[in-house]
């Protein structure tokens, strides 16, 4: 009896951190492909053609080398970010966190001026109007006593809803896959700018913590956890990495035919342009579905992420009602700055990956301190593998070059030293 009572005692146990694991999966992988990332696309794919495929392989590999450490550090210790960081370093935590909260602010303007564009797109809605019932939308799944399962519903329901209709308009623009292939390891152009702005909308600012920081909530934490949590970040991984090249497709098939996207007003929005050249008045509902269901899982995403961080300095902040009162008040102040900006929300989406992504290598380069040298005391003597941190650190020291030679040009986008 007591044998049968165990196995169902582990079995119920098993089921109940099944949501929260899948959740951390889908948050990583939605929180990356937000409305950023696809306006980001729209806009590099109609100025480098077949060429920006390569910096959406240098994003995955980017990526694929940040994400496997941040999970693995994150999860062994036990902490989240901000703790983690000031128990190797003093105070860099509240440097980190502060950076990460102003950076998750300025990706959550951007998000909700996403989520404005996709009802405006689906529903003709006026956008500010869109971005103001998605965020008191988003307001509400927090403010609901179950938030955590509702939050893991909604971005895995999301999630395969953007990978399905993205698809489907991939094959129906029918692009020019040899070139996009060939491009993709061998560029015709190539332009640091781009890969960075492109690096900072998919894994940098709070999207580098976003998927580890929900993975704790499954309880599975700690060194003898490590096989399970390769396999949910590499699934993450691989679930951003098709989703992107997918986008990519999509675009090219537009631009390749000859269809000029326009950027001029301060309405424009290219990935919608896209969508409607593949499938007229279709494919602009389609677009303003997916666009729409990117920016509230990205909504969602950046609050949670960014409220976990506020948490680093205040520990009452970090868990149950109180996280989700910061997470509210968080997207609450994103609203209101996004209603008060005029900037074109286009414009919005593309700098803000930008910016976060000069705000990456500053968080990466605490961490791969944390795995070279403090694994006895921080890491509870885990013996970190060399390949993972040298990946690491060579994509920390990438990310330090790309963000050094890319301040002019991206703060360009919004108008600044232009």
């Amino acid at each position: 009896m007591t044998d049968t009572t165990s196995a169902e005692r582990a079995k119920t146990f098993a089921r109940s951190r099944r949501g929260p694991i899948l959740g951390a999966i889908f948050l990583m992988a939605t929180s990356a492909i937000g409305p950023g990332f696809i306006t980001q696309t729209a806009t590099f794919t109609a100025q480098l053609g077949a060429a920006f495929a390569f910096a959406i392989l240098a994003s995955i590999l980017i990526d694929f080398a940040l994400q496997m450490n941040v999970w693995r550090l994150i999860t062994v210790s036990g902490k989240r970010a901000g703790d983690l960081a000031n128990e190797a370093v003093p105070f860099s935590g509240h440097v980190l966190a502060t950076l990460i909260v102003i950076g998750g602010l300025a990706f959550n303007i951007g998000n909700i001026a996403g989520a404005g564009l996709g009802l405006n797109a689906l529903l003709g809605i006026d956008p500010k109007i869109g971005g103001l019932l998605s965020a008191l939308l988003a307001i509400g799944i927090f403010m609901y006593k179950r938030a955590g399962r509702v939050v893991d519903m909604v971005v895995l329901g999301l999630g395969l809803l953007m990978i399905g209709l993205t698809l489907f308009v991939a094959i129906a623009s029918q692009p020019p896959v040899g070139d996009a292939l060939r491009q993709t390891f061998v560029p015709d152009t190539l332009n640091f700018a781009t890969i960075t702005t492109i690096v900072g909308g998919t894994v940098g600012g709070y999207i580098t913590y976003a998927g580890a920081h929900r993975y704790l909530d499954s309880g599975l934490v700690g060194p003898d956890h490590v096989p399970a949590v390769h396999r949910a970040s590499m699934s993450g991984i691989l679930v951003t990495g098709i989703m992107r090249y997918v986008l990519f497709l999509a675009i090219l098939g537009v631009v390749a035919s000859g269809v000029t996207l326009d950027f001029s007003s301060q309405a424009a929005n290219p990935a919608g342009q896209a969508f409607g050249a593949v499938l007229g008045d279709a494919g602009i509902r389609i677009f303003g579905a997916i666009f729409w269901a990117a920016a509230i899982t990205s909504v969602i995403g950046a609050a949670y992420t960014s409220a976990t961080f506020i948490s680093t300095f205040s520990k009452k902040l970090g868990t149950g009602w109180r996280l989700q009162v910061a997470t509210v008040a968080f997207i609450v102040v994103s609203l209101v700055l996004y209603l008060l900006i005029g900037a074109a929300p286009a414009a919005i989406l593309v700098f803000v990956g930008g910016f976060n992504g000069l705000i990456l290598p500053i968080g990466m380069t605490i961490f791969m301190y944390v795995g070279w040298f403090r694994q006895r005391d921080v890491l509870h003597g885990y013996r970190y593998p060399v390949w993972l941190l040298a990946l690491g650190t060579l994509a920390t020291l990438l990310s330090w070059y790309m963000g050094v030679v890319s301040i002019g040009p991206i703060f360009a986008f919004i108008g600044i030293g232009a």
